[in-house]
């Protein structure tokens, strides 16, 4: 499957099963408590299903420009997959594995702040490569230390744009 987007040829390839993955530590300590947290908290309300898929520091793919592309948002939230789990257990390729994802959730490090990288060459930026290649309509920032979050969403121009949320004792 092939998409282009302005001077991008966006391929959705499955990752090679030789490719060496990178085995880097988490930038946060508490980042895998918290990602496991919002897991929980979807299956208690019912929203996880058997096709739907969420991961923690996991590859998600796309080809380039001829160029494999993968980045390991911090937790991310993929509504249906349509194959099987054994087929995703090392990597993600959306359109060709399921759909797009629907939150990638990226926990403020401590190194750089690449959460917000624009860079556009290969390899490309975090926010790039969500809102630009994958087209992830929900993308969120988060400071552990703080509490404090970020929720950009992806407008009908194909760029983000920060959500201002109102949240209550009713939700």
């Amino acid at each position: 499957m092939t998409a282009f987007t302005q001077d991008y040829q966006i391929t959705w390839e499955k990752l090679p099963d030789d490719y060496k993955l990178p085995d880097d530590p988490v930038d946060n300590i508490n980042q895998p408590a918290l990602a496991a947290a919002l897991t929980e908290s979807l299956q208690l309300a019912g929203k996880i299903l058997a096709n739907t898929l969420t991961t923690t520091n996991y590859g998600i793919c796309a080809t380039l420009n001829n160029k494999m592309v993968i980045k390991a948002p911090d937790w991310v939230f993929i509504a249906k997959i349509n194959v099987s789990r054994e087929e995703v257990t090392r990597s993600y390729t959306p359109q060709l594995q399921g759909e797009i994802p629907v939150i990638v959730m990226e926990f403020i490090s401590d190194t750089q702040e690449t959460e917000y990288s624009i860079k556009a060459t290969y390899p490309p930026g975090k926010w790039f490569f969500y809102e630009r290649i994958l087209k992830v309509p929900n993308y969120i920032i988060f400071e552990p230390d703080s509490g404090s979050f970020e929720m950009y969403r992806l407008q009908y121009t194909e760029q983000y744009c920060k959500s201002l949320m109102k949240i209550n004792a009713t939700g």
